[in-house]
């Protein structure tokens, strides 16, 4: 293609010469070298530019994909879930102390500082859960009413127990009207390592 462009050039440029050279050295040809080198000049002129056109580089587009490719989002890492679960944990670390909890021995405690401890759990724990959950009863009855389980009911939202035949509507006897979560507002992480998942409490050490 390159070289069908030059060509056309070097046609385009002899033709414009042509054009200049005087009538006295074109006779007896002046009068069919004035109709036709305009139309000649005209047509080499469009060739040229189309030849042009045509030779541009082709990475111009592959170029703009890559770039937008570039500016979209960034793709979650293999192990974003798992350090979402982690950086929860560490939220319910910070504010309850849970994982101290947990992992302690608490069986030479007394029941005075198990419950202690307890209060502070629940305390913590709870004011996570309400700042990044919309936590409601999966049903509003009381315990020990008599519920009445529609057809079609998700699959997660019932655990049926005791005698269970037919199909839906179900009835029995509510024993934990369960919980459901109308929102959910967790803090995304970014730069998420690829090699291990995030700390749930950083070693505090003293120094001095």
């Amino acid at each position: 293609m390159r070289k069908l462009t030059v060509t056309l050039a070097f046609i385009l440029l002899a033709l414009a010469a042509l054009a200049l050279v005087p009538e006295t050295a074109l006779a007896p040809y002046a009068d069919v070298a004035h109709a036709v080198l305009p139309k000649a000049i005209a047509a080499a002129a469009f060739l040229l530019l189309l030849a042009i056109i045509a030779d541009r580089p082709r990475a111009e587009p592959a170029r703009i994909a890559a770039e937008a490719v570039n500016l979209a989002a960034p793709v979650p890492t293999a192990n974003q879930a798992d350090a979402e679960v982690v950086n929860f944990l560490a939220i319910l670390q910070e504010k309850g102390r849970l994982v101290d909890f947990l992992m302690d021995d608490i069986t030479s405690y007394s029941d005075a500082q198990v419950g202690a401890a307890g209060r502070v759990l629940h305390e913590g724990c709870k004011a996570v859960l309400l700042e990044h959950f919309g936590i409601r009863p999966m049903r509003e009855e009381g315990e020990g009413a008599k519920v009445t389980i529609p057809p079609g009911y998700a699959p997660d939202d019932y655990r049926l127990v005791g005698k269970i035949s037919g199909e839906a509507p179900f009835i029995g006897t509510l024993v934990h009207h369960g919980w459901r979560a109308e929102w959910v507002k967790l803090p995304r992480l970014i730069g998420i390592s690829a090699d291990r998942p995030p700390a749930i409490a950083p070693a505090e050490v003293e120094l001095g």
